[in-house]
């Protein structure tokens, strides 16, 4: 009786192992992976956070413009137009640079941040000295093109928040609404120092003082918090401008004689320091 009963298993063994065979394949399903990183970096802006040391940079990277741009126009004796002529170069050539950056880099904005401080600079000395339309005229202007540019950019792509500046189409308004703005407060820190007397401390105070309020009203209203960013950007211009002068101006007109190129070098370490030392991080982009 056990041959029979090997037999049997034998035949079960065999049907199993038949029977397995002969069961459907079942496809395992494969799963792309995703970089976290190229995600990540999609969602990023071109342009940094605001934090306090964003504006700190920007009121030494206005100054060093108000600096730099008379370093060349005056202390050299290019004048005015011959100056906005290399420095609006010098602007192409760092807007086209961060334009075509595929992120964030941080030396990159900064360093065309200041090629519109110095080419706002000269061209507004051009406008309002060598055209002869003056102060207010200058900054009247100005402050239209600012408006006009905000506008435009808005209407065109529904927000002007920098939190949006990802696309070159986006970054050409971003640049060249900065450039008017950065004009526009060589032109009003002159006024306020100059035409209103205020002088070049009396001028920063004042200028200080608005800031100080736009900082309260971000912080305490429902303000949008785009166009207080706006404001803030345009003001702190006019205080690089005035703090600017208050360094190289003559002691008689209320300056500290200070040289321009002296001036400028300290300026520039400083902001090579800050953006150094800090890790800037690009602002998170909006949808």
């Amino acid at each position: 009786m056990a041959i029979p009963f090997q037999i049997g298993i034998c035949r079960m063994r065999l049907s199993w192992r038949v029977a397995k065979n002969q069961l459907p394949s079942i496809p395992i399903p494969r799963f792309k992976a995703i970089s976290v990183s190229s995600t990540t970096a999609e969602c990023l802006s071109k342009v940094p956070e605001v934090t306090l040391v964003f504006w700190i940079i920007k009121i030494a990277a206005t100054t060093l413009g108000e600096a730099g741009g008379d370093s060349v126009s005056m202390s050299l004796n290019l004048g005015y137009l011959i100056a906005t002529a290399i420095f609006a170069l010098i602007f192409l050539a760092a807007v086209s640079g961060q334009i075509l950056a595929k992120k964030f880099h941080a030396s990159v904005y900064w360093a065309t941040i200041i090629a519109t401080t110095t080419v706002g600079t000269t061209l507004a000395d051009f406008a309002t000295r060598s055209l002869g339309i003056g102060y207010a005229g200058g900054s009247s202007l100005l402050l239209v093109l600012l408006i006009a540019s905000l506008v435009i950019w808005s209407r065109t792509l529904g927000t002007v928040s920098v939190s949006s500046i990802s696309s070159p189409k986006v970054e050409l308004f971003y640049w060249v609404t900065i450039m008017f703005s950065q004009t526009l407060g060589t032109a009003l820190g002159d006024w306020t120092a100059d035409t209103a007397g205020l002088g070049y401390v009396g001028a920063a105070v004042v200028i200080g003082v608005l800031l100080l309020l736009v900082a309260v009203a971000y912080f305490r209203t429902s303000i949008s918090h785009t166009w207080l960013f706006w404001t803030a950007f345009v003001l702190t211009r006019p205080l690089g401008a005035v703090v600017g002068d208050f360094l190289d101006k003559p002691i008689a007109s209320g300056g500290l004689a200070l040289s321009r190129v002296s001036a400028s070098a300290v300026l520039l370490l400083f902001m090579v320091t800050c953006v150094m030392i800090t890790s800037q991080k690009a602002a998170i982009r909006s949808h």
